[in-house]
């Protein structure tokens, strides 16, 4: 029979993966209570959380969640990063904080239901935020409307700087 703790942390882990679009799986062993402290900090204020669970009650959520195998990656000290909301943003801070900390790797995880590599962390860590996107976006729009503003200005102008050149000739 399991115990209660361990029940508590099955339901507490369903809750986690529940309305996740992500989860990376890390390996944090050797840190420090202050660096883990910051990397917790910089997880969070990318929208993201981090966690320390069992791999073996890891393992059974997963399954029962019908989520994506991974019994590989769930060797040895595991903390999981749940992330709602901005994915790539997750990323980008773990690995930014494990380039300045060589003590903290990233195992892999899972994406929309599907099981991600650490190299497919890194690539989608490489991407832009939201909000780069969003700016993008937003200048590629502001682009085309101030060059048909432009393009439907000239014709009058246009127009008026011949009237003025005629009106010229014709004075002179």
């Amino acid at each position: 029979m399991p115990n209660a703790r361990n029940q508590e942390m099955m339901e507490a882990i369903k809750a986690d993966l529940a309305d996740v679009q992500a989860m990376w799986v890390v390996d944090a062993c050797g840190l420090t209570v202050k660096e883990v402290e910051g990397l917790r900090r910089t997880i969070r204020e990318a929208g993201a959380v981090m966690k320390v669970y069992k791999n073996t009650i890891m393992r059974i959520a997963l399954k029962e969640a019908e989520a994506p195998e991974m019994d590989d990656i769930l060797e040895g000290p595991s903390a999981f990063v749940f992330c709602s909301g901005d994915v790539a943003a997750a990323a980008k801070a773990i690995t930014e904080f494990a380039k300045g900390n060589e003590t903290l790797s990233v195992k892999g995880g899972m994406m929309d239901g599907k099981f991600v590599t650490a190299e497919e962390v890194a690539a989608i860590a490489s991407l832009p935020s939201k909000e780069e996107l969003l700016a993008k976006i937003a200048g590629a729009i502001s682009g085309v409307a101030r060059g048909v503003a432009t393009s439907i200005n000239g014709v009058p102008s246009g127009l008026a700087q011949a009237i003025k050149q005629v009106a010229g000739q014709k004075a002179a």
